[in-house]
């Protein structure tokens, strides 16, 4: 496979990419994607007919020209009209098709004329019933149950007017059962494509779909409502550990870089936390502007939720050191970790998402407000579950807006015989997604 690169990346083999690429392109220049698609489409169908079609006259030519003339005539004119199929796309999204579409309707009938119907050719008609789909798109039932009627029609009729005693050409058995075999193979091909066609359609919309929804919903989340999607996403949990964070000074910095360079610096620190949830297996919730929320212990509940959560601040403190270092920004984040019972569930029915509510998620919101830049502020629940295998400094009691007098502490960083979670955390749930994404579909 390194070799074919290699080798397609030559000059001579990207050139003829390229060429072939506008070959497959003439003429869409300007329509939608999803009408593109089609059209390329019908013009990757429209070289095949071209090719395979004068295979046949010139086969025919060099057979019996003298017997054949007319057979072969008319696949020259069909040579000659559907290769126009590229420049009839300037005439609107369906002219090409109804060009193929017209130019196979006559072309059969008159071949099933000349040669009988034991030459099977007005079987091809069959393909219709799909290839109409295909060439003219669903959205247009009322052009595809007429085009699919008449190639009924056209079928029935060869079948009880050119009887093979009438054959306007009489042709040997042994040709006769050449087309048969020809028209059975073509009306197999056709009709099989069209239906993989129709189901790789389906079949990619459904896994980007899944995608995009594990990309807004928790895993578990979405795994329910594939099950019961009429049901509402509502759950209590006794104890989960919240984590709002911060970027102290972010509007001032914002105000000096500039649009573009304030959403590529959002971008590269949003990613990089992204990426330790993953790895630490916590469930990332929302960011609003520069604040990132991030719960552990939902919408699955885990025995080492607050560590799991410790540990993610640790490193995204980490994260934004090493980014100051690389970028020369100063950039502090305030941090605060709270730890008790919340609800979550999947709210909306645009632009939906899942949150989660209660005292614990409140409690982390004062708690980043008051703390302190560069530093991680966690409430006293918190304190108990992390002061075995952490460092912690006590802050002393302090008012906290809602809540009152708390005793408060700032964690420092986790005990030297404290192992992080392991990466094979966040490698199962990557494997997770892309198992989802095999289950649905297999891309190109």
């Amino acid at each position: 496979m390194k070799r074919l690169a290699w080798l397609w990346q030559e000059p001579r083999f990207a050139a003829l990419g390229a060429w072939l690429s506008r070959l497959v392109e003439a003429g869409t220049h300007g329509y939608p994607l999803e009408t593109k698609r089609r059209l390329m489409i019908l013009n990757m169908i429209a070289y095949l007919i071209v090719v395979t079609t004068l295979i046949y006259a010139l086969q025919q030519t060099f057979l019996d020209h003298d017997r054949y003339w007319p057979i072969i005539y008319i696949n020259f004119a069909i040579v000659v009209i559907v290769a126009t199929v590229p420049l009839m796309h300037r005439f609107g999204p369906v002219a090409a098709a109804l060009l193929i579409l017209v130019t196979e309707y006559v072309a059969l009938f008159a071949f099933t004329y000349y040669l009988g119907r034991e030459s099977g050719l007005h079987i091809q008609y069959v393909a219709f019933s799909a290839g109409a789909f295909v060439v003219l798109g669903l959205g247009r039932l009322w052009m595809i149950i007429p085009a699919i009627a008449i190639a009924l029609g056209l079928h029935i009729l060869c079948w009880f007017w050119f009887p093979q005693s009438e054959a306007a050409i009489p042709a040997p058995q042994d040709v006769l059962d050449s087309l048969y075999a020809q028209a059975a193979i073509t009306t197999f091909g056709i009709i099989a494509a069209a239906v993989y066609y129709a189901f790789r359609l389906a079949e990619n919309a459904k896994a980007e779909t899944e995608a995009l929804l594990r990309n807004i919903l928790p895993d578990k989340v979405v795994e329910r409502l594939k099950v019961r999607p009429a049901e509402p996403v509502a759950d209590t949990f006794p104890e989960a550990s919240i984590l709002f964070a911060d970027i102290s000074g972010f509007v001032p910095l914002a105000r000096r870089l500039g649009a573009a360079d304030t959403v590529a610096l959002l971008n590269t620190l949003v990613s990089t936390f992204d990426d330790l949830a993953e790895r630490h297996g916590v469930e990332k919730i929302k960011t609003i502007g520069d604040a990132y929320m991030v719960a552990s212990g939902v919408p699955e509940p885990v025995p080492d939720y607050a560590a799991r959560l410790a540990h993610m601040a640790l490193a995204m403190q980490d994260a934004v050191r090493r980014l100051c270092t690389e970028t020369g920004y100063d950039l502090t984040m305030r941090m605060g970790l709270a730890t008790g019972p919340v609800m979550a569930g999947v709210i909306g029915r645009q632009k939906f998402t899942y949150d989660i509510w209660g005292d614990a998620v409140n409690l982390a919101a004062r708690l980043e407000s008051a703390s302190t830049p560069g530093r991680i502020h966690i409430c006293p629940v918190s304190s108990e579950k992390l002061a075995e295998h952490f460092e912690l400094e006590p802050r002393g009691p302090m008012e906290i807006k809602g809540v009152g007098e708390r005793s408060t502490w700032f964690l420092i960083a986790a005990n030297a015989a404290e192992e992080l979670p392991s990466p094979l955390v966040g490698e199962a749930r990557r494997e997770g997604h892309r198992n989802a994404g095999r289950r649905n579909s297999s891309h190109p």
